[in-house]
């Protein structure tokens, strides 16, 4: 029987945000290496849901996206981690609640973030009360 591997110890998650997943839907070959390493490092691979609906449109067009988020976990914010995100928005000051749950999703799950806007992503993790690093990437 072959055995699985399983991923490693230190295997950091990856939460992507709309952006990120726009990207994807776009082709752009940086974000799909960035999968791919991820895949190959056996490292998780988050979308929350909300996240999902910001860049889902259901048109056949969209073929690419659908292909990477079956790649992907997607994950339902429960009421824990959106009352964390509230908290993150109130911190920073800004609005888009979506944003903060990707940011309260990297805290919850230790992750970086991949995004396409670095200054609100980073505006919120630097509202976070977090005892990590939250590695920030741009698409």
């Amino acid at each position: 029987m072959p055995r699985r591997r399983s991923a490693p110890a230190t295997a950091v998650p990856i939460v992507f945000d709309a952006g990120a997943l726009v990207a994807a839907d776009k082709g752009e070959c940086a974000l799909w290496a960035l999968f791919a390493a991820a895949v190959a490092e056996r490292r998780p691979v988050v979308v929350p849901s909300p996240v999902l609906a910001q860049a889902w449109r259901g048109w056949a067009s969209q073929a690419r996206l659908a292909r990477f988020v079956a790649g992907c976990r997607v994950l339902a914010p429960d009421e824990r981690l959106a009352r964390q995100a509230g908290v993150l928005l109130g911190r920073a000051g800004t609005s888009d609640a979506v944003d903060a749950i990707v940011v309260a999703t990297a805290i919850a799950l230790r992750a970086g973030i991949v995004t396409s806007d670095i200054d609100d992503i980073k505006r919120l993790v630097d509202a976070a009360d977090t005892d990590h690093e939250i590695a920030i990437s741009r698409v």
